[in-house]
């Protein structure tokens, strides 16, 4: 397995987590009083729309060069760290 190959597999399973955490907060919302379903829905959009630039940009290593793939990671791991932060905090928020 190649660096590159390995790295995609940590991302996906990564990703796997975050819709885990996804759907975790949905049931939540959905036994929550009215406040904390606008707040935990919001959140959840939020959250969607993240994972879903994050799977772009997963999609766009795939596609990349042996040579440009490490360019494309280094600019992805400040993106990844974004988002654990904004899951880890969602998490957090809704215990």
């Amino acid at each position: 397995m190649t660096d590159k190959e390995a790295y995609l597999q940590k991302l996906q399973a990564k990703l796997d987590e975050w819709e885990a955490d996804i759907q975790v907060l949905k049931a939540k919302a959905s036994g929550a009083n009215a406040d904390a379903q606008i707040q935990l829905n919001k959140q959840i959009r939020e959250l969607e729309s993240e994972q879903s630039e994050m799977k772009q940009k997963c999609e766009q290593l795939k596609a990349a060069s042996d040579d440009a793939w490490k360019d494309i990671r280094d600019g992805m791991e400040s993106a990844w760290d974004r988002v654990s932060a904004s899951f880890k905090s969602a998490a957090d928020r809704f215990k």
